[in-house]
C-alpha cells in the first residue's frame, strides 16, 4: 500500500502522506523487532524522493518531515550517509532546478548540527564550499551565507580558517546586498569559529567594510551584530571576570589571586594617601606617582578612584604581577617610584615588582612629563635610605642637585611650560605651577650651584619638579618636604571639573582607547549613539547599542570602563524609552561586571533615575532590585529603603503585575536588611500588599509576610517579630472588612505550611485569634478555616502527638464547623478531599476585581 501511494497523482496526498511520516516512523521505532526494516526500507525512500517533487507544498512537508525525522534520531547514521546526503548533493548540480536547488542548500545546512562534525565536512562541506560560488543564482549564496555561522560552529576552528572564510570574504563583497546582510547578520558564529588572530587581523577589517556598506540594509544588520562580534573578543585575564570551581582548594585560589591581571580591585586600606607618606621620602620627580603598598594577598592592585572625582581611569598593564623579593626599603609605603618606572642598579630593586601607575587628571590630559635621566653614581645610590642619620653623615651629599637635571631635559620642560601657558588663565593650573615652583625654590636653598642657576634663569623657566637623592641634595628641611609633599598632593587631588574646558579633541580621543579590541571596531560602537546614525543606519539603533553594552564592557574589562562610560550616559538619558528600559533592565549585570567601586560612582546615580522613570522603565529595575542592592555597600544600600514605598505607585493603577513584582523582591530583599529595618520600612509595605485588591498580589504577598516572620522571629531579640504578629491580629484578625481576615487565615496558612514558626510558638501567638473565626459571619472566612485546620494544620506532627490543649481546642473548632449551616463548609471540616488543596483553589475562594 505504500508503494501504491507513491504513485498517486494528487499532490495533497502526497503532502498528507509526509505528514504522517514521522508518526508512522516512531511507530516503527517502537516496534523494531516486529518490524526491524520497514523505515529504512520503505518509508525513508519515499521522504528523500519527495524532496525534489514539482509540487512546492509536498516538497515543504517533505523537508519538514525529514528534519523531524533526524531531530529525534529515527535514521540511522547509515541511512544519512548512503540515502539522504548523496540526494541532496545531487539535487545542488548545476543543472538542478532553481528553487530545488535553493531548498535542497538550506536542508542540507539545517541538517549540519543533527548529523555531526564527521559527516558534515566529509557530505556536505564540498558542495557547500560550491554553492558558496554560484555565480548563476544570488538566492544560493543567500542561503549559504544565512546559514554560514551553523556550519562553522559544526566542522570547527581548523575548516573553517582554511575552506570557509575564503567563502566567507567572497560573500561578504557578493554584488548583492542581500547576501551581504545575511553575512553581517551571522558575524558572530563565524568569529567564534577562528581564533582570536584571525579574530583580529582579518574578520575585525572585514567587519569594517560591512559597516561602511552603500547599502543602507547591509549597514543596519552590521551595527546589530557589532556588539555580539565584539563580545567575542572576551578573554578572562582582560575582562577581570574568572570562573570560580568550587573543589578549589584555599591554596589554589590563593595563588590564582595572586595571578590575576588587570580589573582587580584593590582594598581601601591598600591604597596610600600623600599626607600618609613619611617625612623622608627616598625619591620625589615631576611625574611621580604615588602607590599603594602591596598586599601579599594581592596579585594586582589598581588605584582606587577617589569618591567626588568623575576622571577617566587611566588604562591599566595586561601583564600579571610577578612576586619578587624585595629588602625592607622597598616594601615601606613611602617609596615613590617614576612613571617611567626606571631600572635601578641596586639588585634588591631590580628584584621588585613593577607597580602600576595611579591615574591622576594632570598627567592623563596634558603633555607627560619628560623623563628625568640619573648618572650612573646617581644609580649606585638610590638603593639606600634616606634619613636624618644618612644626611649627617655624609658629607658628599652636598653636592650640586642641578646635576640631576641634564640640559635636554631642562628644554623639554621648557616645552611643557609653553604648553602650559595656553592653560595660564586657569586659576588651577596657574596655582599647580606656583606651588610646583615655591616646592623646588625650597628644596634648593641650600645649594649654591643651584640658587645660582635658579638666577640666571627667568622665574617662567622654573622646573616644574625635581629628584630628591641623598647622594646630590642638600639637608631637607621640614619646610621642604611640606611643600613638596602639597605640591604632590596638589596634582593628585587635581579635579577634571577645573581643566576640563582646555581638552583638545586628540586628549580626548586618547582617553577612549584601549587594546582588548581593535580600535576601530569599538569607535563604530560609540559611535552607534551619534543621533545621524538614527537617520542613517536605523532608528532603533540606540536600542541595539544599549542591548549589546553589557556584553561589551564584559568584553573590555571594568579597566576600560572609561571608554563606554560617557555612552553609557547618553543612552541612559536617551529619548526613547525603550533605550532606557533596555539599560534598566541590564544594570544589574553590568554591576557585576564593573565591580563596587565603579557601580557607586557610576551607576547609582543613573539607576537612580530610572527609579523615577516611566513605569515601562521602573519595572526593568525593579525585576532585578536585589539583584544590583546586594552589590552596595551596605550604608549605600539603607539608603534605597525610603524609596521603595514609590513602588507602590504606577502610572497605571490596573498594572497589578508591577505590586507583584515588588513583593518577589521584597522577599529576597529580607536577607540584605537587618530586623529594624525590616520592621520599619518593609513592614508596611508587606501589609500594604496584603490588601491589595488583586488576588495574584495578594497571594505572594502572603508568602512575603510568612517569610518576614520568619526572619524576625530568628532574630535576638525576637522582639521584632512577636510586634509583627501582634500587628497581623490587629490589622487583619480583627479586620470589620471579611476580606481582611481571610488574608488573616491565608497568612496563619502560610506560616503553616513555610514552617516560619515553631508550631508551639504558632499555637502561643496566632492560633487562638485564627480560631476564634470559627463563628465569622462571612461564609467565604469560614470554609478557608475548615480548609486550614484539616488540611494544613493537623498535618503537623505536634498536633498529631502532643495531647495539649492547644490539640483538644482545634478539635472543638473542628467539630463546629461540621455543624455549620453552611453545606461548603461541613464538607470541608468533615473529610479531606483528596483534589482539594488550598494552593489549588486559593484564588476561587479569594475575591478578585480581576
Amino acid at each position: 500500500m505504500l508503494r501504491a501511494r507513491t504513485y498517486l497523482t494528487e499532490p495533497t496526498v502526497r503532502a498528507e502522506l509526509m505528514e504522517q511520516v514521522p508518526h508512522i516512523a516512531l511507530f516503527c521505532q517502537e516496534n523494531r523487532p516486529a518490524i526491524p526494516y520497514a523505515f529504512s526500507k520503505y518509508l525513508l525512500p519515499i521522504v528523500v524522493r519527495y524532496l525534489a517533487d514539482q509540487n512546492n507544498q509536498v516538497r515543504k512537508t517533505s523537508q519538514a518531515a525529514l528534519l523531524a525525522l533526524l531531530e529525534q534520531e529515527l535514521i540511522e547514521r547509515f541511512d544519512v550517509e548512503t540515502k539522504v546526503c548523496p540526494v541532496l548533493v545531487e539535487l545542488t548540480a548545476p543543472d538542478s532546478n532553481d528553487d530545488v536547488k535553493t531548498e535542497a542548500v538550506a536542508i542540507m545546512c539545517k541538517m549540519a548540527p543533527m548529523v555531526g562534525k564527521d559527516i558534515t565536512e566529509r557530505l556536505i562541506l564540498p558542495r557547500f564550499c560550491e554553492m558558496c560560488c554560484d555565480c548563476r543564482m544570488f538566492h544560493v549564496r543567500k542561503v549559504c551565507a544565512a546559514n554560514f555561522g551553523d556550519i562553522c560552529s559544526v566542522v570547527g576552528q581548523q575548516a573553517t580558517e582554511e575552506m570557509l572564510l575564503p567563502r566567507f570574504f567572497q560573500l561578504c563583497s557578493d554584488n548583492v546586498w542581500g547576501v551581504r546582510k545575511a553575512c553581517a547578520e551571522c558575524f558572530m558564529a563565524v568569529s567564534c569559529a577562528t581564533c582570536q588572530e584571525i579574530r583580529r587581523t582579518k574578520l575585525s577589517a572585514l567587519f569594517i567594510n560591512l559597516i561602511s556598506d552603500p547599502s543602507r540594509w547591509v549597514r543596519q544588520a552590521a551595527f546589530q551584530s557589532l556588539g555580539p562580534f565584539i563580545s567575542t573578543f572576551a578573554n578572562p585575564s582582560s575582562s577581570g571576570q574568572y570562573f570560580k570551581e568550587e573543589n578549589k582548594s584555599s591554596e589554589d585560589t590563593s595563588v590564582e589571586d595572586k595571578t590575576r591581571t588587570r580589573g582587580e580591585e584593590v582594598p581601601e586600606d591598600a591604597q596610600i594617601r600623600l599626607e600618609d607618606v613619611p617625612t623622608d621620602p627616598t625619591v620625589f620627580n615631576s611625574s611621580v606617582k604615588l602607590e599603594g603598598a602591596l598586599d601579599p594577598d594581592i596579585g594586582a592592585e589598581s588605584p582606587r578612584k577617589p569618591p567626588g572625582d568623575s576622571s577617566l581611569p587611566c588604562p591599566l598593564s595586561s601583564e600579571p604581577h610577578q612576586e619578587a623579593a624585595s629588602n625592607e626599603d622597598d616594601k615601606k609605603p613611602g617609596t615613590c617610584r617614576s612613571a617611567s618606572r626606571l631600572e635601578v642598579g641596586d639588585s634588591a630593586q631590580d628584584s621588585a615588582p613593577l607597580d602600576q601607575e595611579l591615574y591622576n587628571s594632570f598627567h592623563f590630559w596634558r603633555t607627560p612629563l619628560p623623563e628625568i635621566d640619573l648618572d650612573v653614581e646617581l644609580e649606585q645610590g638610590s638603593g639606600n635610605k634616606l634619613g636624618p642619620e644618612g644626611l649627617e653623615g655624609t658629607p658628599e651629599a652636598t653636592a650640586p642637585a642641578s646635576a640631576n637635571i641634564t640640559m635636554a631635559t631642562r628644554k623639554e620642560l621648557e616645552e611643557m611650560i609653553e604648553n602650559l601657558e595656553p592653560h595660564i588663565d586657569d586659576p588651577d593650573v596657574k596655582a599647580q605651577v606656583d606651588v610646583l615652583a615655591a616646592a623646588l625654590r625650597a628644596s634648593s636653598l641650600d645649594t649654591s650651584d643651584e640658587a645660582s642657576e635658579a638666577a640666571r634663569r627667568a622665574p617662567q623657566d622654573e622646573l616644574l619638579g625635581c629628584r630628591l637623592d641623598h647622594g646630590t641634595a642638600g639637608p631637607l628641611t621640614s619646610e621642604t618636604v611640606e611643600n613638596m609633599e602639597s605640591a604632590l598632593r596638589y596634582i593628585h587631588d587635581d579635579s577634571d571639573s577645573g581643566t576640563s574646558g582646555g581638552f583638545s579633541p586628540d586628549e580626548e580621543r586618547r582617553a577612549k582607547v584601549q587594546d582588548v579590541v581593535p580600535q576601530a571596531l569599538l569607535d563604530q560602537y560609540l559611535s552607534m549613539t551619534d543621533p545621524s546614525r538614527a537617520q542613517t543606519v536605523d532608528t532603533e539603533i540606540a536600542k541595539h547599542c544599549a542591548y549589546s553594552l553589557p556584553g561589551v564592557a564584559l568584553t573590555l574589562g571594568r579597566q576600560n570602563w572609561h571608554c563606554l562610560r560617557e555612552t553609557y550616559e547618553t543612552l541612559a538619558s536617551d529619548m526613547q524609552w525603550k533605550v532606557r528600559r533596555t539599560l534598566a533592565f541590564s544594570i544589574h549585570e553590568l554591576a557585576v561586571i564593573l565591580g563596587d567601586q565603579l557601580t557607586a560612582a557610576d551607576l547609582v546615580p543613573i539607576f537612580n533615575g530610572f527609579l523615577k522613570d516611566l513605569d515601562e522603565v521602573r519595572i526593568g529595575v525593579l525585576k532585578h532590585l536585589h539583584d544590583f542592592l546586594k552589590l552596595l555597600h551596605i550604608d549605600k544600600r539603607r539608603e534605597y529603603l525610603y524609596q521603595l514605598q514609590e513602588f507602590l505607585v504606577t502610572d497605571n493603577s490596573r498594572n497589578w503585575r508591577f505590586r507583584a513584582e515588588l513583593a518577589e523582591q521584597l522577599i529576597l530583599l529580607l536577607e540584605l536588611y537587618s530586623p529594624r529595618d525590616i520592621y520599619d520600612y518593609l513592614r508596611p509595605i508587606a501589609l500594604n500588599l496584603c490588601a491589595d485588591k488583586v488576588s495574584s498580589v495578594r497571594w505572594i504577598s502572603y508568602k512575603l509576610v510568612g517569610e518576614m516572620v520568619r526572619k524576625l522571629h530568628r532574630a535576638a531579640p525576637p522582639t521584632f517579630g512577636v510586634d509583627l504578629i501582634r500587628e497581623l491580629v490587629e490589622s487583619f484578625g480583627r479586620c470589620p472588612r471579611w476580606s481582611g481576615r481571610q488574608a488573616f487565615v491565608f497568612v496563619c496558612q502560610t506560616v503553616i505550611e513555610d514552617e516560619c514558626l515553631p508550631m508551639d510558638q504558632f499555637a502561643v501567638h496566632l492560633m487562638p485569634h485564627l480560631l476564634t473565626l470559627a463563628n465569622d459571619r462571612v461564609p467565604n472566612v469560614r470554609v478557608l478555616l475548615a480548609k486550614t485546620l484539616r488540611q494544613t494544620l493537623l498535618e503537623k506532627e505536634y498536633f498529631l502527638t502532643s495531647a495539649s490543649c492547644h490539640q483538644e481546642a482545634v478539635e472543638q473548632t473542628i467539630m463546629a464547623l461540621q455543624m455549620d449551616r453552611d453545606s461548603d463548609v461541613k464538607y470541608f471540616a468533615s473529610i479531606h478531599p483528596a483534589s482539594t488543596k488550598i494552593s489549588e483553589d486559593a484564588m476561587s475562594t479569594a475575591s478578585s476585581t480581576y
